[in-house]
């Protein structure tokens, strides 16, 4: 006799981002998204490994109340320099900035995603760390590439899924999708704690 499959909870990312969305949609698991409406700003003393995993897990639990049944995903990604957080630019002079700062420099990406489980209160989480090595790229050119992208909702300003991979020479991962926004490799391992096999 054929074992049934157990029935999956509903899976709730809260982001309302296009990459984590389209990343998500690659594990061919149905989910809804919703916006946790959660305040990004790092606190003081901070480190930015702390605040992105602070942040994912806020974003994951803050939407409890709306989804009681659910497994909700959140995910936050900071970038570092010299200690400094780069987080999204929002306007084109702060791009400009964050792109002439990071120029010929390595950049480390840290990426934290978290599973809440609305029903039991429990959350897993965990943290990806990615160094890009950026090009020694012209002041026209990141003039060019910021008008032709608008990578403004990008931390870092530099989208390696589109353009921005040719403002990039190096890039250091152990999860080629954590640098988009949403680990896949680690998140697949906390639905899994979460009882959801992926395949």
């Amino acid at each position: 006799m054929q074992k049934q499959a157990l029935p999956i909870r509903p899976l709730i990312l809260a982001s309302t981002s296009v990459y984590r969305r389209e990343l998500l949609s690659r594990l061919g698991l149905p989910f809804e998204t919703a916006s946790p409406m959660v305040d990004e700003t790092p606190q003081t003393g901070e480190t930015a490994a702390h605040t992105s995993l602070r942040l994912a897990i806020s974003k994951a639990v803050a939407l409890k109340g709306a989804f009681p049944n659910a497994l909700l995903i959140g995910s936050d990604q900071v970038a570092l320099l010299d200690g400094q957080q780069l987080g999204k630019p929002g306007t084109h002079e702060r791009a400009v900035s964050q792109l002439t700062l990071m120029r010929g420099r390595t950049v480390a990406f840290h990426t934290a995603v978290a599973v809440h489980d609305a029903q039991s209160g429990v959350t897993h989480s965990a943290t990806d760390i990615t160094r890009v090595t950026l090009r020694h790229y012209s002041d026209a050119q990141i003039e060019h590439y910021l008008r032709r992208e608008q990578p403004y909702d990008c931390a870092g300003s530099a989208k390696v899924e589109s353009l921005g991979i040719a403002m990039i020479a190096a890039v250091e991962s152990t999860d080629p999708t954590a640098l988009i926004g949403l680990p896949l490799i680690a998140l697949c391992n906390l639905l899994q704690q979460h009882g959801v096999e992926v395949l």
